[in-house]
């Protein structure tokens, strides 16, 4: 028992950094960003350093679209999904190659969510932008949910900043997987 409770989360742990300098741009149907938070529909330089990543992935032609995802707290006017595709808007992507899940307030609710949505029209391939911390949980989710996920986490932003950063999201990111493990076993 010692054995596994040291070498599971070792195991997490070199999956969450393997994945996390992993960029698979394989071409897909979408190019998925994860939603991160948004101040009264102007996005916290964690989420507009994943659109960044997602608006220079559309424009090398990785995905024909982008799809954010994403909802909101009671009392915000605004999602994150909806802040998102108004920011790449603004940049310069149509709204037609645009397509906002405005529902989730944690990566699994936005992965069934965006499970679901991409089900209904007929997308299967998604690019997923999140942070390199969150890849490896994000894509798993999604395959759990019928996602043929490739991982492509952008490299800018706060939660790239140091050392200290990246070494606090990978611990939360070894309890996050496990946690999310756990429930599929139980739940």
């Amino acid at each position: 028992m010692l054995a596994a409770a040291i070498g599971i989360p070792v195991l997490v742990a070199f999956q969450v950094w393997s994945t996390a300098r992993r960029d698979d741009r394989t071409s897909s149907d979408v190019i998925l960003v994860l939603g991160a938070a948004q101040f009264n529909g102007r996005p916290s330089s964690v989420l507009e350093a994943r659109l960044t990543h997602a608006l220079e992935l559309y424009r090398q032609g990785v995905a024909p679209r982008i799809v954010t995802v994403g909802g909101n707290i009671p009392g915000d006017h605004f999602t994150e999904a909806g802040t998102g595709r108004h920011w790449l808007n603004h940049q310069g992507v149509p709204l037609s190659a645009l397509h906002a899940v405005p529902i989730g307030n944690d990566t699994r609710q936005s992965i069934v969510a965006v499970g679901k949505e991409l089900r209904d029209h007929g997308w299967k391939s998604a690019v997923i932008v999140t942070d390199p911390w969150h890849e490896f949980r994000s894509t798993a989710m999604a395959r759990d949910n019928g996602i043929q996920a490739h991982p492509s986490p952008n490299r800018s932003g706060p939660t790239v900043d140091n050392r200290d950063t990246e070494s606090r999201y990978i611990v939360r990111e070894i309890g996050g997987y496990l946690y999310y493990e756990l429930c599929r076993a139980v739940c």
